[in-house]
């Protein structure tokens, strides 16, 4: 009887450490989950510093003329009253050399 009952624990141990390390919930998936935490905080704190970069931009556009002219100078290839608009053209690779 005892030997039965010994033999039924022995299973019933070999089934909780199988599961333990192998099947669902298992030590193995605990780390892949740890593992995409880390990976989504990292995405979070790279895309929340974005979101201070374009904040304190939208507030420079906001206030400041200074951004302003920044961006239509490079973006829109505006000048002011009284500058001059200097375009350097160089010649192709291939006409420089003959």
């Amino acid at each position: 009887m005892t030997r039965w009952v010994s033999l039924g624990l022995l299973l019933l141990l070999g089934l909780l450490q199988y599961r333990l390390w192998v099947g669902e919930g298992s030590i193995k998936d605990l780390y892949a989950l740890r593992a995409q935490i880390d990976e989504h905080r990292a995405e979070l704190r790279r895309l929340e510093a974005r979101n201070l970069a374009l904040a304190a931009e939208v507030e420079d556009l906001r206030t400041g003329l200074e951004a302003i002219e920044d961006r239509a100078r490079s973006e829109l290839g505006m000048i002011q009253r009284g500058e001059v608009f200097l375009q350097v053209i160089e010649k192709p690779k291939r006409e420089r050399g003959q």
